[in-house]
């Protein structure tokens, strides 16, 4: 699906979409809890339903009735099964380690650039302790075996995701198990977000609380508080300033920006460099540090932000670990999302600074973790 967007200011009132981050490990928790939990989540995905479609390929009974899920808990594991966790790196990177505990023979099946994304070192890891992985095929990866209690060591470098994932198998293991993270910690925000949801389950006991709300998305809800910055006029409800997401850090860098050139490290926010990108293009530029993992996202994000900003007049480079990203304005063009919603969301939000239209090839992309965007930015009084 391709649209095109005719340039002009946003303005109305919205809330923040449920986290898809809080979401995800809400659910894991609720389908091994003592009893059934309702999430209230108002909004879901094609991320999130692929871990519930997961946990209830383990045995667990979700629903989705009202605006949330009601989860009743796995009541007997599977001695097999096939989880589908179509392009989410997250859905992967939890369960592995979560069947691994179990100790189910898993084949996962994969979808998009998810195949492509690294899963070394918690791969080597697992086997050291216990566990058998392999490839059947370049979509699939099967786990069977299963882990043992002890010491796990990783490189928290790579991917929170990782650690996160190694966190809920060591809840569900139990006994003499502890975990030690090596090196540089990136997106440490996301582990407290896991540690956040094992507490409130009271890990390894995972008793329910009842009824859990899914707080808003910062990650999403950037994309219109960035308009704002751009010169839009939202009232975004529905973000808490206490959360322990990340992305919280979008208004203190949004002003930064708007203040004139800034260095900005991505280690803690991945996911908003697109986003950030686009006003610094429209603003006075800034350079980004620590971005060698942003290659490794939906799409290499680092090539996708500058072609991006290219196709839009603006222009950027990157060297290993640095993007610089240069305030030349942008005028208007055709963006290729390359499959990744938040190239899709930042393009179409760079329409708003644009003296040209915007078109956005591949603008299915915002499925993943927002479908419903471009419904929203109509209602915000954008020209579709």
């Amino acid at each position: 699906m391709d649209i095109t967007i005719q340039p002009g200011k946003l303005q109305g009132e919205i809330t923040a979409i449920p986290s898809k981050s809080q979401a995800h490990r809400l659910l894991i928790c609720a389908a091994f809890a003592d009893e059934k939990t309702e999430l209230i989540c108002y909004q879901t995905n094609r991320d999130i339903e692929a871990t519930a479609d997961c946990l209830r390929a383990l045995g667990a009974v979700i629903e989705y009735p009202f605006s949330g899920y009601r989860v009743h808990p796995i009541v007997e594991f599977p001695k097999a099964a096939v989880l589908n966790c179509c392009e989410s790196g997250s859905t992967l990177r939890f369960m592995l380690p979560i069947v691994g505990a179990l100790g189910v023979d898993t084949v996962f099946q994969m979808a998009g650039r998810l195949p492509q994304r690294p899963l070394s070192p918690l791969w080597e890891e697992m086997e050291r302790m216990g566990c058998s992985l392999t490839r059947p095929t370049a979509d699939t990866i099967r786990c069977t075996g299963q882990l043992k209690p002890g010491k796990y060591t990783i490189d928290g470098s790579v991917s929170s995701q990782f650690i996160t994932g190694l966190l809920f198998s060591q809840a569900l293991l139990g006994g003499e198990t502890e975990l030690e993270i090596t090196g540089k910690i990136e997106s440490r925000p996301y582990i407290e977000l896991t540690r956040q949801a094992l507490a409130l389950f009271q890990a390894p006991a995972f008793r329910s609380p009842g009824t859990v709300t899914v707080e808003g998305d910062w990650s999403n809800g950037a994309f219109f508080l960035a308009a704002n910055a751009l010169g839009s006029d939202i009232q975004v409800s529905g973000l808490s300033g206490d959360s322990v997401q990340g992305d919280r850090a979008v208004t203190g860098l949004l002003e930064k920006i708007n203040a004139g050139t800034v260095a900005i490290s991505a280690a803690d926010i991945p996911d908003l460099v697109p986003i950030l990108a686009v006003v610094a293009a429209a603003k006075h530029g800034a350079t980004f540090t620590d971005i060698r993992r942003l290659r490794l996202k939906e799409s290499d994000r680092v090539a996708s932000v500058i072609a991006m900003l290219t196709a839009l007049g603006g222009a950027a480079e990157a060297d290993e670990d640095t993007l610089t990203v240069r305030g030349t304005g942008l005028t208007g063009g055709t963006v290729d999302s390359r499959n990744d919603h938040r190239i899709a969301m930042a393009s179409a939000i760079a329409a708003t600074v644009c003296t040209a239209p915007v078109t956005v090839l591949g603008a299915e992309a915002v499925n993943k973790s927002y479908p419903q965007f471009w419904d929203e930015y109509r209602r915000l009084g954008g020209k579709l």
